[in-house]
C-alpha cells in the first residue's frame, strides 16, 4: 500500500495484482485483480489490456509457488524446464531473480520498490532518540557477521546476538518467528532475564535489490521488545523501514534503539577483533 500510494503521488495510476491467499489489504481504491502466484498467462493478458510497462514487487509472500500454480505463456515455455529445479531447490534470491527474468520476458520492466518510494529506505544512524551503547555495538558486529554468512548461503537476512554471542539466525520462518524463538529462550531462562541483544537485518551479498530487501515495521519493534532486545540495526540504503513515524514512536516508547549501519565485511571483522 505504501508503494502504491507513493506511485500515485508521482502521478501514476497503479494497477494492483493481488496474489491469491497472500494479499490481505483492501485494494478497492485501486484498479486491481486477483491472480495466482504463477499465472503468467493472466498476468501477460492483463499487462497488454491495461498498457502496463513497469512492475514493482512489493509485500510479503508466505509460500513458494509449486508446479500446480504454473500457467505459462508461449514466451515463458522456453524456461519451463528450468523452473522445475528453481521451484524445488533455489534459495529466495535465486527464485526471485528467476521470477524477475520471467516477468521481464513478458515485456515489462521490473522496478525496485525504493525507486518508487525512496523515503522507505533506512538511513545511516539512529532514527529515534536512543542510540546503541558499547555492548550493543559488539552485538551488532557479531549479528552482522552471521547475517552476512546467511546471505552468502541465500538462507536469510537476519540474526540476533546477545552479549556478543549469536543466538538466533533467520530461516524460512522469517524475522517475526525468529524473534518469537528468542522470546521463548528468554522465558525459559536460556538467556539473561535482564535483557539485551540486537536484531540485525542485512541485504544478501549480490542480492538483486529489486525484490525482497530486508524490512522492518511496527511488528518488528514490538516483537524485538517482547524478546528482550535492546535494539534493531538495519543496512543503511539497502533496507526498508515501513511506517517510519510509527516505528520511531513505538521504539522510543518501548526503549529500543533503531539504527542504520553500513556493514562492510572488513569492518565487521575489525569490530570482532
Amino acid at each position: 500500500m505504501l508503494v502504491a500510494e507513493a506511485a500515485r503521488r508521482l502521478g501514476h495510476d497503479p494497477y494492483i495484482f493481488r496474489i491469491r491467499n497472500e494479499a490481505d489489504q483492501d485494494w478497492s481504491g485501486f484498479d486491481n485483480c486477483q491472480i495466482s502466484i504463477a499465472d503468467l498467462s493472466r498476468f501477460a493478458a492483463t499487462v497488454r489490456r491495461e498498457g502496463i510497462g513497469s512492475v514493482v514487487l512489493a509485500g510479503g509472500i508466505g509460500r513458494r509457488p509449486d508446479l500446480a500454480d504454473l500457467r505459462p505463456t508461449w514466451r515463458s515455455l522456453i524456461g519451463f524446464a528450468s523452473s522445475f529445479r528453481v521451484f524445488a531447490t533455489a534459495g529466495d534470491d535465486k527464485l526471485l531473480r528467476f521470477a524477475i527474468n520471467v516477468l521481464e520476458n513478458e515485456g515489462v520492466r521490473v522496478l525496485a520498490a525504493q525507486q518508487v518510494a525512496p523515503d522507505l529506505l533506512g538511513r545511516a544512524g539512529p532514527v529515534g532518540r536512543l542510540r546503541p551503547g558499547k555492548a550493543d555495538l559488539k552485538d551488532i558486529a557479531a549479528a552482522s557477521e552471521a547475517a552476512l554468512a546467511l546471505g552468502r548461503l541465500d538462507i536469510g537476512q537476519g540474526a540476533v546476538s546477545v552479549h556478543g554471542r549469536v543466538i538466533a539466525i533467520e530461516g524460512l520462518e522469517g524475522t517475526d518467528a525468529m524473534l518469537a524463538r528468542v522470546a521463548d529462550l528468554r522465558a525459559g531462562n536460556r538467556l539473561s532475564a535482564s535483557g539485551g541483544g540486537v536484531l540485525v537485518k542485512l541485504c544478501k551479498q549480490g542480492q538483486d535489490e529489486r525484490a525482497d530487501l530486508p524490512s522492518i515495521g511496527l511488528d518488528t519493534v514490538i516483537n524485538a521488545h517482547a524478546a528482550g532486545l535492546s535494539g534493531i540495526a538495519i543496512e543503511a540504503g539497502r533496507a526498508l523501514v515501513l511506517e517510519r513515524d510509527r516505528v520511531v514512536s513505538e521504539a522510543d516508547r518501548l526503549g529500543l534503539f533503531v539504527t542504520g549501519i553500513e556493514p562492510r565485511e572488513d569492518e565487521v571483522d575489525q569490530c570482532l577483533r
